[in-house]
């Protein structure tokens, strides 16, 4: 699905993050965050419907505190959306989440990859100081997949999150821009974290 009109804000060194389509993108989105498998992870815990999702998307772009993108693979597909969400800009601390809604890329590094991208824009483009996330316990490839992109453990709410039938601990992150670099240099140089 190659097109001359290709939109590309960030490249890396296997996906491309552009800015979300509503024409293009809802109904895919909608598919995955309704998809037991995918929302599994989410925060979300009712059914999503059309107005729902089209008020989400329209509602993307309104401030500056919040800056989503679309996950696409270099050839064009799109699998999933990452973002820098709750940016403050005084304090230079924002919180990033991503999906990879597409699970035949779950694994194959393309979520790192975007997550390498983004950080990269947050802090050399952005100027900001420090990225944290949040992971519910059992998400053992997101906590995986985040570790290895750099992100130390700083805390822990235990029992937070109702999934499953029973709570959940959340588990707090966060990397900091001096401690990034280090990996990065390596990451532009091979492709590779480690």
């Amino acid at each position: 699905m190659r097109r001359k009109d290709k939109i590309i804000f960030l490249k890396g060194e296997k996906v491309i993050l552009r800015p979300l389509r509503k024409n293009t993108d809802l109904e895919k989105a909608l598919r995955w965050i309704n998809d037991p498998e995918v929302n599994q992870y989410l925060s979300i815990y009712f059914p999503i419907n059309d107005k729902k999702e089209e008020e989400w998307f329209d509602g993307l772009y309104k401030n500056d505190d919040n800056l989503p993108f679309a996950i696409e693979t270099l050839d064009g597909k799109f699998i999933g959306v990452i973002g820098l969400h709750r940016i403050n800009w005084k304090d230079r601390v924002a919180t990033t989440g991503a999906l990879i809604g597409e699970k035949d890329y779950w694994g194959k590094g393309y979520g790192t990859d975007a997550k390498m991208t983004l950080l990269n824009y947050a802090f050399n483009a952005l100027n900001l100081r420090k990225i944290c996330s949040a992971v519910i316990e059992y998400n053992k490839r997101s906590l995986r997949y985040s570790l290895h992109c750099g992100y130390k453990i700083e805390g822990c709410w235990k029992k937070q999150i109702f999934k499953k039938g029973k709570y959940w601990d959340e588990i707090l992150l966060g990397i900091f821009r001096k401690d990034w670099l280090k990996i990065w240099r390596k990451y532009e140089k091979t492709g590779r974290i480690k």
